[in-house]
């Protein structure tokens, strides 16, 4: 959490300086150098503007000057656009002027490799020579509609009057705050701000949206990212605009493959670097919408429904002038999980008697005669008053193109009702969506974009983050994996029981063998080298009696060393042979270096990457979420008694799940863990780890 005066002073110097100043500005109004200083005037910038150019006396008319320390003041925001060794120039410069907000346009920093990231390093050394504090590099600025800031050479701002609104858009992409506002003209959308992160060198994504939560213009964020760098602070400002009742939808595209790579479970493959993405929005209490123009059109909804802790399944209703229409929103509603639900009889009847009388369907058709403001005010206002939605989509036919006087206009005078309610256009109708949108009804453009916002209004929970979450540190330090016997011992302690085993001695195998349990029994290869036994040739099933453990150990000895010569196997591990249970599942605990703890749970066995039916969540967990995570995974539905069949002991597993989730206090050095399989057995019964698998930080000498 960020001191609140600091924020204050960083969100005026950001967004409402009263002097700016544009280093390397440009003569040529067509240059992207030269674009800012148009935008500034075009957009009515009230300030005090200066314009840096060390080789001219004037640019576009306007007077230039050699340097900032030139200037008879500090300015408060300096747009610095010039190339990479300057720009470091100028941000000492900064420093010692006393400038509060620098952005930086000039590419070359760390996303060059070595040698870029050194000079990256002396820009943050010269902006800590004083206050002044960084966006960028590679930032394409920085823009306030609301008071004609316009510290861009983004092409798209050339267009006069940017529309203004209450969404603040903070962009990890340059050129993404240009085509939203583009996709959003003349559709009733606007913005209270924008900003391209750029590099983040200094200032993050998430301190720059937590420093304006203070701000009474702005309603909503829309978070356009390509990684989740400092995600502490993307938390810190989750948990900030939770509290400040201000709707986030994000938007992230990128799936890395470095996540899997760091791994040897099967957790972090079924983890991925997208999964992890899912879970830790999920706590921040973020939107994720999957199609672009989502993300400039959830805002609007996500004002009107709040996050939720509720997991029931929301009613809605699809009430429309065209039929095929309404199929094809019904198909999308229906492929992300949301339930259409039709009119039922005694509201069928309610609507005749009102006028607006509708076949009996799963959609309320009004057809093409339907498309009269009266008929349509009417079937709105009984729909909405009669109790059976949650959420009411109106998809409107050829009228919204043409005539929106008849059908549009009595949708946009029944947005403000306790039940939500929201359109799309069949035909492309840009007047008709910006009529809704101004109205407080959330028009969309497509019914994949509206399917997509409704089902993330919906699933939307509150944030659960807080200062308390733990983030990743350290996770690419030297580590050590521990034997399966050393990792069942360790999982002990988090409240794991494990099948019955004891551990011999291969070369101790020609005398007696006495075990504590009967048989039959499996025989493991026991190696910290070999934490996937199956596919080595290192695991015997069904062993009946003493002479086939000692068979059982040869042939594992002899498997594992074609397998990988460099493996020597002198002991194995003697495991007695349980009872599958109702079904097998996978929990595992992985430290992301992205987000942090992270707890997975999946089916069960050596084939649980191949069908990649998992949930995951940051740890610890409750016991709680640890029972949403089983009813997520479609292959543990038998546990729920399917068709008569027995229920298996879901307490059980939840309680690993929040066991392994702890070992995130419990255990900060462990890397990562698993229990796969586990058997689960009838309620009651409990469940029983068969495999386990821990890496944890290597001691330090």
């Amino acid at each position: 959490m960020q001191n609140p005066a600091s924020q204050h002073a960083l969100a005026q110097a950001l967004l409402s300086p009263r002097s700016v100043a544009i280093v390397g500005a440009s003569d040529n109004a067509a240059k992207t150098t030269g674009r800012p200083q148009r935008f500034l005037a075009h957009a009515g910038y009230t300030g005090r503007t200066y314009f840096i150019n060390p080789r001219r006396d004037s640019v576009q008319g306007v007077k230039a000057w050699p340097s900032l320390s030139a200037l008879p003041e500090a300015p408060e925001h300096v747009y610095i656009m010039t190339g990479a060794e300057t720009a470091i120039e100028v941000v000492g410069e900064c420093a010692r002027l006393g400038v509060r907000i620098a952005t930086v346009l000039s590419s070359g920093f760390a996303e060059e490799g070595e040698a870029g990231r050194e000079r990256e390093d002396r820009l943050r050394a010269k902006a800590a020579e004083g206050e002044v504090r960084l966006v960028g590099p590679s930032s394409l600025g920085v823009i306030n509609p609301r008071n004609g800031v316009m510290l861009t050479g983004n092409a798209a701002f050339g267009e006069p009057d940017t529309p203004q609104g209450g969404i603040f858009v903070a962009s990890q992409s340059g050129s993404v705050i240009g085509a939203l506002v583009s996709r959003a003209r003349g559709r009733g959308i606007g913005f209270a701000g924008l900003v391209s992160t750029g590099g983040e060198a200094d200032l993050s994504l998430g301190s720059i949206c937590e420093a304006t939560l203070d701000d009474p213009g702005i309603t909503s964020y829309a978070l356009f990212l390509e990684s989740l760098r400092h995600a502490e602070d993307l938390a810190s400002f989750a948990a900030a605009a939770h509290k400040a009742g201000k709707p986030v939808a994000v938007y992230k595209l990128g799936r890395s493959q470095e996540a899997a790579a760091l791994t040897v479970s099967h957790t972090g493959a079924l983890a991925g670097e997208d999964s992890e993405s899912e879970a830790f929005f999920a706590a921040c209490g973020f939107s994720r919408v999957s199609h672009f123009e989502s993300l400039v059109e959830a805002p609007a909804l996500l004002r009107r429904i709040p996050a939720s802790a509720e997991r029931g399944t929301p009613r809605i209703g699809v009430v429309t002038t065209t039929g095929g229409g309404a199929a094809v929103m019904v198909d999308q509603l229906a492929l992300r999980g949301m339930t259409v639900v039709g009119p039922s009889s005694e509201l069928l009847d309610r609507m005749a008697e009102a006028g607006a009388a509708v076949p009996h369907s799963l959609i309320a058709d009004l057809g093409l005669a339907g498309a009269k403001h009266d008929i349509v005010t009417n079937a709105l206002r009984v729909m909405q008053d009669s109790g059976e939605f949650d959420l009411i989509v109106f998809v409107i036919g050829s009228s919204a193109r043409l005539n929106p006087e008849l059908a549009v206009h009595a949708i946009a005078e029944r947005g403000d009702h306790k039940v939500p309610l929201v359109a799309f256009a069949l035909p492309e109708a840009p007047e008709a969506a910006e009529l809704l949108n101004q109205s407080g009804v959330p028009a969309f453009r497509t019914p994949e974009s509206c399917a997509d916002v409704v089902a993330a209004a919906f699933t939307r929970r509150p944030a659960t983050i807080g200062e308390h979450t733990r983030f990743a540190q350290g996770t690419r330090a030297e580590a050590m994996v521990l034997d399966e016997q050393a990792s069942a011992a360790l999982l002990d302690g988090q409240g794991v029981v494990t099948a019955p085993a004891v551990a011999l001695a291969v070369a101790d195998l020609d005398g007696p063998i006495d075990l504590p349990f009967e048989y039959p029994v499996v025989v493991k290869a026991l190696s910290a080298e070999l934490p996937h036994k199956s596919e080595a040739g290192g695991v015997v099933l069904g062993v009946r009696d003493a002479e086939g453990v000692r068979a059982a150990a040869r042939a594992i000895v002899t498997d594992v060393a074609a397998y990988d010569p460099k493996i020597g196997v002198d002991r194995v591990l003697v495991q007695r042979m349980m009872d599958p249970g109702l079904a097998e599942a996978l929990v595992g605990y992985r430290l992301s270096p992205d987000v942090g703890p992270i707890v997975v749970l999946s089916t069960g066995g050596v084939l649980a990457e191949l069908f990649a039916d998992s949930a995951v969540r940051l740890a610890p967990v409750t016991h709680e979420t640890a029972l949403d995570m089983i009813h997520e995974v479609k292959g543990l539905s038998v546990l729920k008694g399917y068709r008569g069949a027995p229920a298996g002991d879901v307490q059980a597993l939840a309680r690993v799940i929040v066991g392994i989730s702890h070992l995130a206090t419990d255990h900060p050095d462990v890397l990562e863990a698993e229990v796969n399989p586990i058997a689960v057995g009838r309620a009651g019964a409990g469940v029983t780890a068969l495999d386990a698998l821990v890496r944890r930080r290597a001691a330090t000498p």
